[in-house]
């Protein structure tokens, strides 16, 4: 009896570890090179790094979990593999090796109980000048950074929403770029004054307190500032940028111009719900909805991490621990008697990891007038190059009434991305138009191909019953 977990950050990482502790056989899959996903990126093996631990958040507890990891027999790693395909019964089709090479391993397995730690993606919303070289997601920045030692540019602004944002600008900080601001549009403090969340959350404190050190006298951060234009020829050469209301309209006479050759923007993330979607789990509010021991609503298959709410690698993490102990309860490794101290004190961090994410998305809602940035030729989806006008025409002109819908009708989300940049974006600025939400808001994370395959492997898949053999 086995549990598959798919995902290698901490939610993934924890939840392998719980359930092997417990007794449980247990399947990490993940699509990185290296265990520990975006919050534990580390340097590739060939740099021999002499002090990895120097970009690590925790590094010493991170190096234990994950030498566990690798060392438990009761665990078998599949590092540079992804689940392609979600079948009926909790088959998982894999492929293995390096991304878009030919030939790349394939298998099937069945997962006795699956753990969905899929996490999330930036989302990043669209403005004038967005698809320039030179403009990155956050993410990716701190990934270059973090994975490559490599700055994305000398002078660099980071801008968008949420604190995120403040590991962004160290990062790169730490690879030598001058990061000229960091610009943040909502009101960061609004979660301070929430002090039941805050009280549970020293660590937190403390962090932002850090980063506030570091960029004192360095690093100007202002907020309810948004960037709103990109402009350059060949890359980006200059942003601007205004004030903002609390909605996110810019205020007329506090626009300014930063000259830059990169900016970083997150507006947030996206969770990955392809498999979730796949294993047809109940989604609530663009989340995957999970009970108090991160069961889904499909019998067998629990979810942690970002996937169910977005909430940071602590959080992230005491949920791993919850989904690995139930799903080794679930395949009969053990009992809830024998683990009922682990999941009592992983739960009460859940808990109060909950309470902090949630004063966080108040402290720092996408607001509702980001789409006057817009222009008519703004492109919504750069892989189909649909601009904005597009988009209205097929909402207002064409009776593009659902995603399913806008999809067909001006392409947006038809591209190499499938809607992972745009899908979020779309139906907002659909449903804005419309003047009330569409009917089928999770279409844009509908893929039944998860992940790219090509069709000389898929034409070679082993069969389930060839699998079993």
């Amino acid at each position: 009896m086995s549990v598959v977990v798919v995902g290698g950050g901490p939610a993934g990482m924890n939840a392998a570890a719980q359930a092997a502790r417990a007794g449980a056989e247990v399947v990490l899959i993940d699509s990185a090179e290296q265990l520990g996903g975006q919050f534990h990126r580390q340097l590739p093996e060939q740099f021999a790094a002499r002090r990895p631990e120097l970009i690590q958040h925790d590094w010493r507890s991170f190096r234990a979990l994950r030498d566990e990891i690798l060392a438990n027999p009761l665990i078998t790693h599949l590092p540079d593999s992804t689940v392609w395909s979600l079948e009926p019964d909790r088959w998982l089709n894999v492929q293995s090796g390096p991304a878009d090479a030919p030939g790349r391993r394939l298998a099937a397995l069945r997962a006795d109980a699956l753990v969905l730690a899929t996490g999330a993606h930036d989302r990043v919303l669209p403005f004038p000048g967005w698809d320039l070289p030179g403009v990155f997601s956050a993410g990716a920045a701190q990934a270059m950074a973090k994975g490559q030692r490599i700055a994305v540019g000398h002078r660099v602004l980071v801008a968008g929403t949420g604190p995120f944002l403040l590991p962004v600008a160290e990062s790169l900080l730490d690879v030598g770029a001058e990061v000229v601001g960091v610009l943040e549009a909502g009101n960061p403090a609004a979660w301070l004054r929430q002090s039941a969340a805050a009280a549970g959350q020293l660590g937190k404190l403390q962090e932002l307190a850090g980063y506030a050190a570091r960029f004192a006298g360095r690093v100007p951060y202002r907020t309810r500032t948004a960037v709103i234009a990109a402009h350059g020829d060949d890359r980006v050469r200059e942003v601007a940028t205004s004030k903002v209301d609390s909605d996110w309209r810019p205020i007329p006479g506090t626009e300014r111009r930063f000259e830059v050759d990169a900016v970083c923007v997150g507006h947030g993330f996206v969770p990955q719900l392809e498999l979730a979607l796949a294993a047809r789990c109940r989604i609530v509010d663009g989340f995957v909805e999970v009970d108090a021991a991160q069961r889904t609503s499909t019998p067998g298959v629990f979810a942690a991490g970002e996937a169910t709410g977005i909430g940071g690698a602590e959080l992230a993490a005491a949920e791993g621990v919850v989904a690995g102990l139930a799903a080794a309860v679930h395949v009969g490794a053990a009992t809830w008697n024998q683990v009922e101290t682990q999941a009592r004190q992983a739960l009460m961090k859940v808990r109060s990891g909950r309470e902090f994410a949630q004063a966080l998305a108040r402290a720092h809602p996408i607001g509702s007038a980001w789409p006057e940035w817009l222009e008519p030729d703004t492109l919504v989806c750069r892989c189909e190059e649909v601009p904005y006008r597009e988009l209205e025409a097929a909402v207002q002109q064409r009776a593009a009434h659902s995603a399913r819908s806008l999809k067909l009708l001006c392409r947006v989300g038809l591209g190499p991305c499938q809607g992972r940049i745009c899908g979020q974006n779309a139906t907002d600025l659909a449903a804005r138009l419309l003047g009330e939400p569409l009917p089928d808001p999770e279409t844009p994370a509908r893929r039944p191909i998860a992940a790219p395959i090509r069709l000389a492997d898929l034409a070679g898949i082993p069969t389930c019953d060839e699998e079993e053999k």
